[in-house]
């Protein structure tokens, strides 16, 4: 037990470190993400529900709490970038003031394909990206859930260690179900019982850490509220990190079975290698994406349909004041219904990430009797 929970610490910190490099700096360079600055300061126009459903599930350089009148009450957030022509600044984010004040030369673009992302303006007046690693609102989130899983899973392994024989009590006994039934419902049954144990620190992580992130992004209040799961370069790195282990741990007959399928025509093979290109595909390119995707669709979407019902609200409330008020209550009833919802969901969208990886594992050790 202590040796898989050193091994389940290991894997904490490998995921997020990768996924802390590549979101900071996918993150940044990403032209087409959505606004990240809060426009409360212009002039009133139309309502554009969608650029504020986009905004509030995209990631941004400070954390807003609360806006009140033409004020936003925030948490600033470093900003930490590389210019060619200045080299390194660091700084915080309540300099920009949300998107509407530039801070030695540098500002958050309103338009062009950087919109959102922060820009250094050079005195010719060109706009070129600086290298940016800033801690944004998402790296904030998936800092703080990183704290949060090694002081749960260290605090349960010491008192394993400390009390072998005693029944659990207090986070462990609310933690130890969840990670039997992964080990018994997932780990066993996908990749064997006599193979499964050295898989399993990694699938306990990427199960809880899919979990949390999910159950703390439904909560609208800081530390919550972040779209971390419904980040693309997240999921992305939590794909690829199944499939590098998936790779790694395969052996002869799960290459076999990728360029000579058994039990098929000898024709889908020769002189055209059909089935080969089907399988590879299938292995190397089509699962790490579906992977990828169905994450982080599933997490966004949730979000999108709980923002909408709000914005219905608002959009009633434009055409007639007496609408919306009516429709206030519908919408609310609407919105708690999806939430209960999206509890199951945060739970079935790790159970699946994590079953399939598991699927992946076991399939990488089949043996030869096929």
């Amino acid at each position: 037990m202590g040796l898989t929970f050193r091994r389940l610490i290991i894997w904490v910190v490998i995921i997020v470190t990768g996924i802390l490099l590549n979101t900071t700096y996918l993150w940044a360079n990403e032209p087409d993400s959505a606004k990240s600055k809060l426009d409360t300061t212009e002039k009133k126009e139309a309502l554009k529900p969608g650029d504020i459903i986009f905004e509030h599930i995209g990631d941004s350089y400070d954390w807003p709490i609360v806006s009140f009148k033409d004020k936003i009450i925030s948490i600033p957030l470093l900003v930490i970038v590389y210019s060619k022509t200045t080299g390194f600044g660091i700084f915080f984010s309540s300099k920009l003031e949300h998107g509407h004040k530039a801070y030695k030369g540098f500002e958050i673009a309103e338009e062009g394909k950087y919109k959102g992302k922060l820009v250094e303006k050079l005195q010719d007046g060109s706009i070129q990206k600086p290298f940016d690693i800033s801690i944004t609102k998402n790296v904030l989130s998936l800092l703080i859930s990183f704290a949060l899983m090694l002081w749960m899973f260290i605090s349960m392994a010491r008192k394993y260690s400390k009390y072998p024989n005693e029944a659990p009590k207090g986070m462990q006994s609310m933690l130890e179900p969840l990670v039997i039934f992964v080990r018994d419902e997932i780990a066993i049954p996908s990749i064997g019982k006599d193979r499964y144990e050295k898989f399993m620190p990694y699938l306990l992580t990427v199960f809880f850490f899919i979990w949390i992130n999910n159950m703390m992004g439904l909560i609208p209040i800081f530390p919550g509220g972040a779209n971390v799961s419904g980040n693309i370069t997240i999921t992305m790195i939590l794909a690829l990190i199944t499939f590098v282990i998936t790779l790694f741990s395969s052996n002869k007959f799960y290459w076999v079975h990728l360029v000579n399928t058994p039990g098929v025509p000898w024709w889908l093979k020769l002189p055209v290698p059909l089935m080969p290109f089907i399988e590879f595909s299938s292995n190397i390119v089509i699962r790490p994406f579906v992977l990828m995707i169905r994450l982080f669709a599933n997490i966004t979407a949730g979000h999108i349909n709980v923002l909408s019902f709000i914005m219905l609200i608002f959009i009633f409330g434009a055409m007639n004041p007496i609408a919306g008020f009516s429709f206030t209550p519908v919408s609310i009833a609407f919105v708690v219904f999806i939430y209960f919802i999206e509890l199951l969901v945060a739970f079935i969208q790790a159970f699946v990430f994590t079953l399939l990886s598991a699927l992946y594992f076991g399939m990488a050790k089949e043996q030869g009797h096929h």
